[in-house]
């Protein structure tokens, strides 16, 4: 059952960890491991059991403040930048948390609560991808540069072809989840949206091209960057996409010579658009990307990098929250962030829509994100 794979899934992924990797944040933006082990409980527990279960109890109060992320409804919670300070409880008591849990959703799996139950399996999920993400910022701040996993990266031994454009839809389309299986509430109501003549890159820029990016003087030039990223790029001494180092990038496996065919990866918004500026172009709308995405004339749309849009996070027309305290997940977080489309490596796989509508602050870049080009025709 979805339940059980998405649950035993966190726990295979936090397997490697010890108690001091599970517990320490490496910055505001990421949250220890042993946190989304229990921010993910606490969903469950919170809005399955004590609302569907009358004689659930409890597994520890304290976890009410300590776990809650950000839901106002359901009152204060600890502070976000302060999560690596939680030492105790133990991984091992977060576990004891984790089964007592599922036992009690597995013996009762309320009815009335199978769609918050979806919900917070594909809430698990997104949380599976943060973890690794957030493993892979925590290790790159330590001296030795661990490696979470043994294995090789993949690497790939041919260049990819020249970057081919091709013609993208023009007039109206619709976007937007169909209203088949799960989808998160900012990816509907599917809507119509016109399109004007563009083109679309039919594959995502490598690593090697963005270091002719950086050979050309693209971190030198104000002329190719917005004002905020300027701004930023100067403050923060910004030369390089995050975890490259000479001719080496850090990654899952620890540190290794970076692959100059792979698609470039950590790159901010404002990266993604001075390259697109340098190179003539500009990045897809999200509605541009989501066309595409059905032509399969173009490659990489899924699974191996989130690619920047143009794209701000705003409702979707006639859009509305889930009711409740859950249709906070998405809804107040549309302001400041911008679009990214597709999915990475670290996307758990039965979780990715072609409407999947990702969301990031211009700056981030701790994820797997990188970029595809468009161009107006």
């Amino acid at each position: 059952m979805r339940y059980a794979r998405t649950r035993a899934r966190t726990l295979s992924l936090a397997e490697p960890l010890s108690d001091a990797d599970a517990t320490v944040q490496s910055m505001p933006d990421a949250s220890p491991a042993k946190w989304h082990l229990a921010h993910t409980t606490w969903f469950f527990e919170t809005f399955v059991l004590r609302d569907h279960v009358p004689s659930y109890r409890v597994f520890d109060p304290a976890y009410h403040f300590l776990f809650n992320s950000y839901y106002d409804g359901e009152g204060d919670r600890h502070a976000r930048a302060q999560r690596g300070m939680i030492t105790r409880p133990s991984l091992d008591e977060i576990r004891a948390y984790r089964a007592h849990v599922d036992s009690a959703v597995m013996a009762a799996f309320p009815g009335g609560a199978r769609t918050l139950i979806e919900l917070g399996c594909e809430h698990e999920a997104q949380h599976q991808e943060l973890l690794i993400t957030d493993i892979l910022h925590l290790f790159s701040q330590n001296p030795l540069l661990p490696a979470y996993r043994d294995c090789a990266p993949d690497i790939l031994t041919a260049m990819p072809r020249p970057m081919r454009w091709i013609e993208g839809r023009t007039g109206v389309v619709e976007i937007g989840h169909s209203g088949a299986g799960f989808t998160f509430d900012c990816e509907a109501p599917r809507h119509k949206t016109y399109l004007g003549a563009h083109a679309v890159a039919d594959r995502l820029v490598t690593n090697a091209e963005w270091q002719d990016f950086i050979d050309d003087g693209g971190y030198q030039n104000a002329g190719f960057w917005l004002s905020d990223g300027w701004a930023w790029v100067q403050r923060d001494a910004i030369a390089a996409p995050l975890y490259w180092c000479d001719d080496k990038a850090f990654g899952l496996e620890g540190l290794h010579p970076r692959n100059p065919a792979a698609p470039v990866t950590h790159i901010s918004h404002y990266e993604a658009d001075a390259y697109a500026r340098l190179a003539g172009a500009r990045l897809p709308t999200e509605a541009e990307w989501e066309a595409a995405a059905a032509d399969p004339r173009i490659s990489q749309m899924v699974g191996s990098v989130w690619q920047w849009t143009g794209s701000a996070f705003l409702p979707y027309p006639g859009y509305r929250p889930a009711p409740g305290t859950v249709g906070e997940y998405n809804g107040k977080f549309m302001s400041g962030q911008v679009v990214l489309r597709g999915s990475s490596h670290a996307t758990a796989p039965d979780t990715v829509r072609r409407s999947t509508r990702n969301f990031f602050p211009p700056t981030a870049r701790w994820q797997f994100s990188g970029l595809r080009l468009a161009k107006d025709l």
